[in-house]
């Protein structure tokens, strides 16, 4: 009996973290415990813990009084929406959830596992980073981390979210993942803190201007999600699953979503402006032609001039790529190219189709953005799209110009079908500049050069940038009514479904990071 009650008393302490005063701080800073929130996350009853008594080794500067049962880490399985996932949860009550040796053990046997039942791994990081005491072994427990969180890139999905403090070594970890979900106002990640920053560079800045969920969801672009709370977090994450298979080798989950697929949608015919510089809200088509409140975007604050996100086409997952019209006219710059490239290559590792809708002027000038590496960055999308294997349906809205028109899900890149509305316009630049170009003799002696630009502009328009042209090359599949995109897409997306493309045999590709 002695030994049940020494089992009692070590599984009760685990379940008490850090102890009853550091639960009650992580409470008042509106913070969850871990295990509060893998109870929130998981379907109820479902999480089988693993690792429960493991503690740390470390007995060096005060170590060997403060071995706390799981060593400030949760750790184990469960089901979500009846689904299999793996999870660790660090515990901030326990030594400020900081990695050492034996927690980082845990972690990367979760990640183990993972890869081995061919399921989504889900990390709650809330750290203050690595546990200083034990020195190397602390550090050797990232690299493990590191090392795993790639071997299993492509293979399982994995996401991370951010409910605390991130620093240092650890934000490498969610770096690799998949997504990251930030809490706003609870939730940082940086290499080196404020204080550091202010000692190296004299620069004084706070915790979440250097490295709150905002900066991360829109400057950086570390971030693919933000929530304003913790429920929320494990909402967003919840849809996010819905989208994934548990692994490579599987199809997206299929979701009856009762819109019709037939369904065709006359104001779609109105949608794009007689002004080709007029603005118009691509978040619109996007609603109208997926099933109806199915559309989860991904990164929305960053690199806003492209769209990405998750939607169902007659229930079946797909990823959506598309230029935004109304932010800087839907050009790619380095951070929409980035984003765009990143969203193609998860989405092709996972078997998830690819639907782009094209509006885009070109990549964006500027001295900036060709000493930042325009280049480099513009061609990580290239890349993405001739690598990808899954179905690649296309939709030319307005304007296809120059390499960017090419890089957004062309034909040459190897689009299985492309669609284009009558309103597009494909061709090496826009019409007007072309024109003036082309006639700039004609231009410099004309009287009205007004007038005979707009005259020449239009005969190029007509001649040149429209969608006719690029039907008869076998660059566009067919000019479709924009009412019946819809159809057109479930229709080529049931004809694509069993598509199969092997790809050069090589060990592994070297894209332009």
């Amino acid at each position: 009996m002695e030994r049940f009650e020494r089992l009692k008393e070590l599984k009760e302490r685990a379940l008490q973290g850090g102890g009853p005063k550091a639960i009650e701080k992580q409470h008042s800073k509106g913070k969850l415990t871990a295990r509060e929130r893998l109870e929130l996350l998981l379907d109820p009853g479902s999480f089988v813990e693993l690792g429960t008594l493991v503690t740390t080794r470390a007995t060096e500067f005060g170590m060997a009084e403060k071995r706390f049962p799981g060593d400030g880490v949760v750790t184990g399985f469960g089901t979500i929406d009846g689904r299999l996932v793996f999870v660790y949860a660090q515990d901030f009550t326990v030594m400020g959830g900081s990695l050492g040796e034996m927690h980082a053990m845990k972690i990367a046997r979760v990640l183990e596992l993972a890869l081995k039942a061919g399921a989504p791994v889900i990390g709650i990081n809330d750290s203050g980073g690595a546990r200083i005491q034990e020195g190397i072994d602390a550090l050797r427990g990232y690299g493990d981390i590191f090392r795993l969180n790639t071997l299993a890139s492509g293979v399982v999905p994995q996401i991370a979210l951010i409910m605390g403090p991130c620093a240092g070594g650890a934000v490498y970890s969610p770096a690799l993942m998949d997504f990251v979900i930030m809490v706003d106002k609870t939730s940082y990640m940086f290499i080196t803190g404020p204080q550091v920053v202010k000692a190296v560079t004299g620069q004084e800045v706070s915790f979440e201007d250097l490295g709150g969920a905002r900066v991360h969801n829109t400057k950086s672009g570390n971030a693919h999600f933000l929530a304003s709370s913790e429920e929320e977090a494990f909402s967003i994450l919840r849809a996010l699953l819905s989208y994934l298979p548990s692994n490579s080798e599987e199809e997206p989950p299929v979701v009856e979503t009762g819109d019709d697929p037939n369904r065709m949608d006359p104001e779609l015919d109105e949608i794009v402006p007689d002004d080709p510089k007029k603005a118009y809200d691509m978040r619109e088509i996007i609603e109208r032609v997926f099933d109806r409140d199915t559309f989860l975007e991904v990164q929305a604050g960053f690199g806003r001039s492209v769209i990405v996100g998750f939607a169902r086409l007659n229930g079946r997952s797909v990823g959506v790529v598309a230029n935004n019209p109304k932010v800087l006219a839907g050009v790619l710059d380095i951070d929409s190219s980035d984003k765009a490239a990143r969203f193609v290559r998860f989405c092709d590792a996972f078997n998830i189709p690819i639907i782009t809708f094209v509006d885009v002027p070109g990549y964006l000038p500027g001295v900036e953005q060709e000493h930042g590496g325009i280049i480099r960055h513009g061609a990580k999308l290239l890349y993405a799209y001739s690598e990808a294997t899954v179905p690649l349906l296309t939709v030319i809205v307005r304007k296809a110009y120059g390499g960017a028109y090419i890089a957004m899900g062309s034909k040459h890149l190897g689009a299985d079908v492309v669609f284009a509305w009558p309103t597009a316009e494909i061709a090496v630049m826009g019409p007007e500049g072309a024109a003036q170009i082309i006639f700039r003799k004609q231009l410099k002696e004309a009287e009205d050069k007004e007038a005979l630009l707009q005259k020449l502009t239009q005969e190029y328009r007509e001649r040149i940038a429209n969608p006719y042209v690029a039907a008869e090359r076998g660059y566009v599949d067919d000019i479709i009514y924009p009412r019946e995109t819809r159809p057109r897409l479930v229709q080529a997306l049931e004809a694509l479904r069993p598509k199969r493309e092997e790809l050069p045999p090589k060990k592994h590709g070297n894209i332009p990071l």
